[in-house]
């Protein structure tokens, strides 16, 4: 895991600012895709109304608010060499 990552934590308490009286709360967890890319929706109130923020789990062990981009197919020239 990369030492400089942020916790889930933290980047809810920066989203979400979540408090004793308004707290946010997890509605859905889980994996999606072929990589079971895993996922935690969490709800809370910000001063705009209600906010819904997906965070997903990245291969290095951090969290975002962006899916990770799947591995693309590559070729290497050395298969073809004769």
């Amino acid at each position: 895991m990369n030492s400089h990552a942020i916790s889930l934590r933290a980047l809810v308490d920066k989203w979400l600012a979540p408090t004793r009286s308004v707290p946010a709360r997890v509605t859905e967890t889980g994996r999606f895709g072929i990589a079971g890319v895993r996922f935690v929706r969490l709800e809370g109130r910000v001063p705009t109304g209600q906010l819904s923020i997906v965070f997903f789990r990245h291969g290095n062990g951090e969290w975002d608010v962006f899916p990770p981009v799947p591995p693309s197919p590559a070729m290497g020239t050395r298969l073809f060499a004769f």
